[in-house]
């Protein structure tokens, strides 16, 4: 199968939620993308069918559950008629307060945000590859593989470093 890697490098407005998220680093794009046994995983553990679960990035047309039905920033940032949510005039809004707060892979929104403004979206993907990447086998990994995914080193990539504590208070309360 094909390394989800080879097919991200350019950058790609379809892998980047309007809230900020990088979707290539999302455990149900990885899923969807070279590892179904993922996917099935979760579907499992939350009685989810896996075809409610697979998702082709944010703004593709194959999105998960969640996406298609509870996020509102995507049909917001169309009607005000703005790319990312940090360029709206009500940034940071409520609702993307709340969902900044809610899960580990969020923490990060607001310095996505600036950061997409200060150096602009292409080079602000390209870091992102990097900031998800292995330090030794650069792949991709999910804001939650503590270890990476192909490799085994831990941690799995620069974000899992920086926020490896509430990543695992997060994984125990799912247990």
């Amino acid at each position: 199968m094909k390394s989800a890697n080879e097919n991200i490098c350019a950058p790609d407005k379809r892998l980047t939620a309007v809230c900020g998220l990088f979707c290539p680093a999302c455990t149900l794009f990885i899923g969807t993308k070279e590892d179904p046994e993922r996917l099935k995983e979760i579907a499992e553990r939350f009685q989810i069918p896996v075809e409610e679960l697979a998702c082709e990035g944010c703004r593709a047309d194959k999105r998960c559950i969640y996406c298609r039905s509870r996020c509102k920033m995507t049909s917001c940032a169309a009607e005000k008629g703005v790319e990312f949510c940090g360029e709206c005039n009500e940034y940071p809004c409520e609702e993307l307060k709340v969902f900044q707060t809610d899960m580990p892979h969020r923490t990060e929104l607001w310095k996505y945000h600036e950061r997409i403004k200060e150096v602009g979206y292409e080079k602000w993907y390209t870091e992102m590859i990097e900031h998800y990447s292995c330090p030794e086998c650069h792949t991709i990994n999910s804001a939650y593989d503590i270890a990476c995914r192909k490799c085994g080193t831990t941690p799995s990539c620069t974000f899992v470093n920086l926020h490896k504590d509430k990543i695992i208070r997060h994984h125990s309360g799912l247990k």
